[in-house]
C-alpha cells in the first residue's frame, strides 16, 4: 500500500505515540505512583501516601459509561476475594459524572471499597492523563504501576497478576 507523503508524518506521529501509549502496559516498566489526596464518598480523606504494603487496584470508571457498569460486578467480586490478603480497591468516578448518580451507584450497589469523585480532573490527571473509561491501574506493595487496563479487563489474567503481586515480599 502506497501512502501519500502528506499523511505519512501523522501516521508516523500515531505509531509513535501508540508505541508510547502501549509501553505503558509493560511488566517490566513500572511506574511510580503519583502523589495524591482524594476525598471518600463517605467524607473520609486519604491518600496514595497510605498504599505502600497494599496491593491496590484503581478504576477509572462513570455512570455513564455501559462497560464500565457491566464489568462493576467483577471489580466487586475481585476486591471481595482478595482484600483478606493485602489487596484494596478504590473507583474514582470521573469529573464529567454527575456525584449525585456516583452516590446512588455506589449505595444501591454497597460498592464494598472507596469512592472518590474526581471533580476538577485531578487525579485523572495525575495518573497520567485518564481520557477514557473503564481505566484500571494495579499497583503494587511498592506503591508502582505495574499493569494499565484500557477497557474490560480479562479478570483472569488480573487475579493472576494479584495473586502475584500479593506474594511478593
Amino acid at each position: 500500500m502506497k501512502v501519500s507523503r502528506h499523511l505519512a508524518l501523522p501516521l508516523l506521529a500515531v505509531a509513535i505515540g501508540l508505541g508510547v501509549y502501549l509501553s505503558l502496559d509493560l511488566p517490566g516498566a513500572p511506574q511510580p505512583v503519583p502523589q495524591v489526596s482524594y476525598t471518600l464518598l463517605d467524607g473520609n480523606s486519604a491518600s496514595t501516601a497510605q498504599w505502600p504494603g497494599k496491593v491496590v487496584l484503581v478504576n477509572f470508571w462513570a455512570t455513564s459509561c455501559a462497560v464500565c457498569v457491566h464489568e462493576m460486578p467483577a471489580i466487586v467480586a475481585t476486591h471481595e476475594r482478595f482484600k483478606a490478603r493485602g489487596f484494596d480497591t478504590l473507583a474514582v468516578a470521573m469529573q464529567y459524572d454527575a456525584p449525585a448518580s456516583v452516590a446512588d451507584y455506589a449505595q444501591t450497589r454497597q460498592l464494598p471499597f472507596g469512592v472518590a469523585i474526581d471533580n476538577t480532573g485531578a487525579i485523572a490527571e495525575r495518573f497520567g492523563g485518564i481520557r477514557g473509561t473503564p481505566t484500571a491501574l494495579l499497583v503494587d506493595k511498592r506503591g508502582r504501576v505495574v499493569r494499565r487496563f484500557v477497557g474490560q479487563p480479562d479478570f483472569a489474567e488480573l487475579h493472576g497478576l494479584i495473586e502475584k503481586l500479593i506474594a511478593e515480599t
